[in-house]
């Protein structure tokens, strides 16, 4: 079975549409650095009967397969802060989540996004090898 990670993101007051723009370019960012077998959009589910608006989460939510092994991990997460990075103060809010285990970066510094990404960098890789 293929590990995979699930990327979700989100900017606080953003409509579905930037959203929608800003995933776009996480996952082109993703599939030019070549550090993922696979990233597309992840599967939804079913929309309710009469729903007419899109769920901004389900917009920005990609699927990164990794191979056989949680190795390339370590790699997506850092071309994810490269990414945040380039947003200086207004960046949006990421999500990852391997194997239940979900890291949330949000409104935190450098140094604690550092850190927190390590550990769990750290704990996945070595789960996956």
């Amino acid at each position: 079975m293929e590990n995979q990670v699930l990327i979700c993101l989100s900017e606080e007051g953003a409509e579905a549409e930037r959203v929608e723009q800003l995933t776009g370019y996480l996952r082109q960012e993703l599939l030019s650095a070549g550090v993922a077998d696979d990233v597309r959009a992840a599967p939804a589910g079913e929309t309710p009967p009469g729903a007419r608006c899109v769920d901004v989460a389900l917009v920005g939510s990609l699927l990164v397969g990794l191979g056989k092994s949680l190795t390339e991990l370590g790699q997506v997460v850092s071309v994810l802060r490269d990414w945040l990075g380039r947003f200086g103060d207004t960046r949006p809010s990421l999500t990852l989540t391997v194997d239940g285990d979900t890291l949330e970066i949000s409104a935190a510094t450098d140094e604690q996004v550092a850190r927190a990404v390590e550990i769990f960098t750290r704990k996945h890789s070595a789960v996956g090898t």
